[in-house]
């Protein structure tokens, strides 16, 4: 779909909105004839038309045929106000003519969206080169405002994690939340070495020190949310290490407990099998003689739960602290003897001088 836009200016408040002198062509969703319309009727090249079409191209700034050409990478953020998070940025393409703006998207954005409709008044839109800037502006705050949201979405799921429940969906839940984290740092990285591009390059000479001023700010907020990304990032695979150290942990426990289980039923195996063979063992002829061996499986059963359990190494370990505490309390108590007697000899000595 194709749109042609007028950017409207604000000078003062009160003051009747001026139009900007040039057009912007705003072109996203793309089909198969607006694809013809932007070769045909604007000269689009096929190649550049592809690159943007790319979901991996690369920020970049190019001439061809006195046309200057950029490539920023934008959230793709459906409306403001909704919790739907998109994985991957899109890149956004930029050519600047003489008298118009020309902007190619594949997918829909709130960074167009809000220019569209003319929510930020203090955005430099009186020239194209403004235009550029304020695009690039908007972007890093949705990037901001994106990295907020990934930040509360991995605080809810941490708080639906425990140590004795670890589901598998939480846990792809905070793979998906890292890859966000990935594609964000990577596309305000490459969005970053782009801007300070344009401060060096003759290819994008901005018209007013409010401008450059402006591209400064997007410079510095654009490196806040990259170093916010990485931070954000750095946490997540601290808590992902922790839960995988919480997981092993738990199943260690589990086989602990199917060991002592083994090791249980191991010793009443033990004494029914010697009653299988055919050899003689005292109360073979009493007809009562399961009952006595059921009783000692179970008497056996109960003495190796309790010598095998966690309780019983639990008082082993109290005890051996118990008795710890109790050399120390000693040992504490002959220094305490002894510094006393020097004390004595001391005084001893004191009062015979």
């Amino acid at each position: 779909m194709i749109t042609i836009r007028k950017n409207l200016i604000y000078s003062a408040p009160g003051a009747q909105p001026q139009e900007a002198k040039y057009t912007w062509i705003d072109a996203c969703d793309l089909n198969r004839d607006d694809i013809s319309t932007l070769t045909d009727e604007y000269g689009i090249a096929s190649d550049l038309l592809a690159d943007i079409m790319d979901p991996d191209e690369q920020p970049r700034i190019e001439k061809d045929e006195g046309k200057v050409n950029i490539i920023v990478r934008i959230p793709t953020l459906s409306e403001d106000g909704s919790d739907e998070v998109s994985q991957n940025p899109v890149p956004l393409g930029v050519i600047l003519f003489d008298d118009k703006v020309l902007t190619i998207c594949q997918s829909e954005s709130v960074v167009l969206s809000d220019l569209a409709k003319n929510r930020f008044r203090q955005y430099p839109l009186e020239t194209r080169e403004g235009f550029v800037l304020s695009i690039l502006g908007r972007s890093t705050q949705v990037f901001l405002r994106l990295l907020k949201l990934v930040n509360r979405q991995k605080n809810q799921v941490e708080s639906r994690l425990n140590g004795s429940s670890i589901k598998n969906f939480e846990l792809i839940q905070l793979l998906n939340i890292q890859k966000n984290l990935v594609y964000y740092s990577t596309s305000l990285t490459m969005n970053q070495a782009l801007m300070e591009k344009l401060l060096k390059t003759n290819l994008f000479i901005m018209n007013s020190q409010d401008e450059r001023d402006f591209l400064d700010d997007v410079i510095i907020d654009n490196a806040q949310a990259l170093s916010m990304a990485k931070i954000y990032s750095n946490i997540l695979t601290v808590t992902t290490d922790s839960f995988a150290s919480v997981i092993s942990n738990n199943m260690n426990v589990i086989m602990k407990r199917l060991t002592l289980i083994s090791l249980m039923l191991m010793f009443p195996t033990l004494i029914t099998s010697f009653y299988g063979m055919n050899v003689k063992l005292p109360f073979a002829g009493n007809p009562f003689a399961w009952l006595y061996l059921l009783f000692a499986c179970l008497l056996i059963c109960v003495v190796s739960l309790w010598a095998l359990s966690d309780k019983r190494s639990k008082l082993m370990i109290d005890k051996e602290y118990e008795n710890r505490d109790k050399d120390d309390k000693k040992i504490l108590a002959a220094q305490r003897k002894q510094r006393a007697r020097e004390a004595r000899k001391e005084r001893r000595k004191e009062k015979s001088v």
